[in-house]
């Protein structure tokens, strides 16, 4: 069992930045590959980013690519995502995920568990 607390979440201005958080609960996070989705109003939630166990692999989507950094602290139970050169369509309510698969965590039905969210908006 994983429960997982996301943070860092706010108000922005376009082209501004913001670190979010993701803390997991259990003496097993670091057998779990971890994403960060995100839902806008409307929309269907979406992959955003994902990395593996140990870190030495990351996924990004491709709006997202060169932009937000996904990184993690298997000591600390924790899930980073970086997010810069924000833009207005980065708002949403972004989660965090734990799967076993790296690959499959790529997809809503690979995620086992998810956090509560945390909104990002971006003004333009």
């Amino acid at each position: 069992q994983v429960q997982l607390v996301e943070s860092g979440g706010g108000l922005v201005q376009a082209g501004g930045s913001l670190r979010l958080s993701c803390a997991a609960s259990g003496r097993t996070f670091s057998s779990y590959a971890m994403g960060w989705f995100r839902q806008a109003p409307g929309k269907e939630r979406e992959f955003v980013a994902a990395i593996s166990w140990n870190g030495g692999t990351t996924y990004y989507t491709d709006s997202v690519k060169g932009r937000f950094t996904i990184s993690r602290d298997n000591a600390q139970n924790t899930v980073d995502l970086q997010m810069n050169s924000l833009k207005p369509e980065d708002t949403a309510v972004y989660y965090c995920a734990a799967g076993r698969s790296t690959v499959l965590i790529r997809s809503i039905s690979g995620a086992d568990y998810w956090g509560q969210g945390t909104q990002v908006t971006v003004s333009s």
